[in-house]
């Protein structure tokens, strides 16, 4: 029986470590919104601005994300569900935009959706040390709240457009899941939909 003892335990410890390496990975906003062309130009500090504010954030989120589990460096999972849009094609984005405790340079940085003509999912992944001011943001201290940005496949804002009515209104669901270094992103442990939502 004694022999066997090794074998077992090399399992145990490369299963465990498996699950943990998949398990590297949490939910960081979930959110369902309709945004109308009243929403964008009321929208307070900043126009065409949807915020997701730290306390529809997810709670358990790192305070420090460089350690003792390294999601600075690691990827975001992406998922936009476009529920419904104008008629017509007219290509629409999001840029997605991380709000630090503390910053410094610009003080955030920006991923973005890429842009869409259509109702529909996209889902993508995208590396955390790539996107747009990815360095303006002091990682060990956390993030603070998230700025949703409607705009046009130009990066024009789309209360700037003439024809604000190819954007308004719109409803879509948006999930971040954040992904370690290292550790591959894994559907099967996201949760149910958030009941984070706005009529």
């Amino acid at each position: 029986m004694t022999t066997h003892r090794p074998i077992h335990l090399a399992l145990l410890l490369l299963l465990a470590a498996i699950t943990f390496s998949h398990a590297d990975q949490f939910v960081l906003f979930d959110v369902t919104f309709t945004f109308t062309q009243e929403d964008a130009l009321n929208s307070k500090p900043s126009q065409s601005h949807y915020y997701v504010k730290s306390d529809r954030l997810n709670p358990e989120r790192p305070k420090d994300w460089t350690t003792p589990v390294d999601y600075r460096n690691g990827t975001v999972h992406l998922r936009l569900e476009v529920l419904e849009k104008p008629v017509g094609d007219q290509p629409t984005s999001w840029s997605v935009c991380y709000i630090p405790y503390k910053g410094q340079n610009h003080g955030y940085g920006c991923i973005g959706t890429g842009a869409y003509s259509k109702t529909g999912a996209i889902e993508k992944d995208l590396s955390m040390t790539t996107f747009w001011q990815n360095n303006d943001i002091i990682w060990s201290q956390g993030i603070k709240e998230m700025h949703l940005v409607l705009k046009d496949d130009k990066n024009l804002h789309a209360h700037k457009r003439p024809d604000p009515e190819k954007f308004f209104p719109t409803k879509v669901r948006m999930t971040l899941i954040q992904v370690s270094k290292g550790a591959k992103y894994d559907p099967k442990l996201v949760p149910a939909p958030s009941s984070s939502t706005k009529p």
